[in-house]
């Protein structure tokens, strides 16, 4: 039976390549040069610091800019809200979603079940698969999925027929 799988991935890589860019432009920006702005990421969370708030949003948006540039999905990220740090600077904390949670994954299953679409969808950790008798019924649940706007990014992958 045809089969493919609804995940929720982001590239790490690609998220190390933008905070080496925002890096190196608060390094080079005369506003953010000397001040203790800075961008960390381990694991699933990067850790923002700044002097003061108004220097924090220069930083989101250079984190922003330079993901949307490495075509890393802005839905993918978590902004916390923002904590006094050490030295009266500021430190907030974004995190990384990483896969389909429990509540989108009941959420598509049961929008599509009141569809009424000849497919059958397994919640697996993290991912969700969708089985169905025949391929077009597979594509209309891709494009009913896509139409229904999620805010968190979704993949689409492991087509079988």
């Amino acid at each position: 039976m045809p089969s493919f799988d609804v995940v929720s991935r982001t590239d790490l890589a690609e998220v190390d390549n933008a905070l080496n860019g925002v890096d190196r432009e608060i390094k080079t920006r005369f506003d953010l040069a000397g001040s203790k702005c800075a961008i960390a990421r381990s694991d699933d969370t990067l850790t923002l610091t700044a002097d003061d708030s108004m220097k924090m949003e220069q930083v989101k948006d250079l984190l922003r800019r330079n993901l949307a540039q490495r075509k890393v999905e802005l839905g993918a990220l978590e902004f916390g809200e923002p904590q006094d740090a050490a030295g009266g600077s500021l430190r907030e904390v974004v995190s990384i979603k990483q896969g389909v949670d429990s509540d989108l994954g009941r959420k598509i299953s049961k929008e599509v079940k009141s569809a009424k679409m000849k497919v059958q969808i397994a919640i697996q950790g993290t991912e969700l698969r969708v089985t169905a008798k025949k391929r077009d019924d597979l594509q209309a649940v891709i494009a009913f999925i896509k139409d229904m706007k999620n805010k968190q990014p979704l993949q689409f992958i492991n087509f079988r027929d």
